[in-house]
C-alpha cells in the first residue's frame, strides 16, 4: 500500500511540475509590419528564435539563417527573428528600415518581428519566457549578444540556448533540426 501511495504521489508531483512549464505558443507579438503574430500558429514545428541587429559584427549570420530557413522550412522548421537594440545601439533603425535592410542585403524571408528589448527593465514577455527557468522549465540564461539562438521543440518548449557566435549551420543545430540524436 505504501508503495502504491508513493508511486501515486510521485506521478502527481511530476504532472504538477511538468504542467507549470510554459510554452512559447502562449505568446502573440507584433511582426515587423505591425500585424499580430501568434506563436500558436507554429504548433508542431521546430522553431529557432534569434535576436538580430543590422550593425553588428555578427550581422552576416542573416545569410546563413536565411539559407537554413530555405533548406528546412518545408520540413517543419521556422526561424523567428527579433530585432533588438540592446547591445551598443547596433539596431537603431525603425521596423521599416530593418525590414528593408534585411530584404535588400540578405533576402530574409523568415518571419521577422517588430523591434523589442531582449534584456533589462523593458524586456519583452517572450524573452522573459526564454531566459527564466521558472517559465521555460529548462534553464535561466541571459542574452549575451546579438544573434543568440533559442531552440524550441514542436510543443513550444525550450530545448537549448545557443551562443551568439555559433553559426546557424553548426552541426549541433542541423542535427537537432533533422532529429538526429
Amino acid at each position: 500500500m505504501k508503495k502504491i501511495l508513493f508511486i501515486a504521489l510521485a506521478l502527481l508531483t511530476f504532472s504538477f511540475v511538468s504542467s507549470t512549464k510554459e510554452s512559447i505558443h502562449q505568446f502573440t507579438v507584433k511582426d515587423i509590419d505591425g500585424d499580430n503574430f501568434a506563436f500558436s500558429s507554429l504548433k508542431g514545428k521546430k522553431v529557432m528564435v534569434v535576436n538580430t541587429a543590422s550593425k553588428c559584427g555578427l550581422t552576416p549570420q542573416y545569410e546563413k539563417l536565411e539559407a537554413l530557413y530555405q533548406k528546412y522550412k518545408d520540413q517543419g522548421f521556422v526561424i523567428v527573428g527579433f530585432p533588438a537594440n540592446n547591445f551598443m545601439s547596433q539596431e537603431p533603425g525603425t521596423d521599416a528600415e530593418i525590414k528593408s535592410f534585411c530584404l535588400k542585403n540578405y533576402g530574409v524571408s523568415f518571419p521577422m518581428m517588430s523591434k523589442i528589448s531582449v534584456k533589462g527593465k523593458d524586456m519583452s514577455n517572450v524573452y522573459h519566457f526564454l531566459t527564466e527557468k521558472g517559465r521555460n522549465g529548462l534553464e535561466d540564461s541571459s542574452v549575451k549578444w546579438n544573434f543568440q539562438k533559442y531552440l524550441i521543440d514542436e510543443a513550444g518548449h525550450l530545448i537549448k540556448v545557443i551562443s551568439p557566435k555559433t553559426q546557424p549551420n553548426d552541426p549541433e543545430i542541423i542535427s537537432w533540426i533533422e532529429g538526429i540524436k
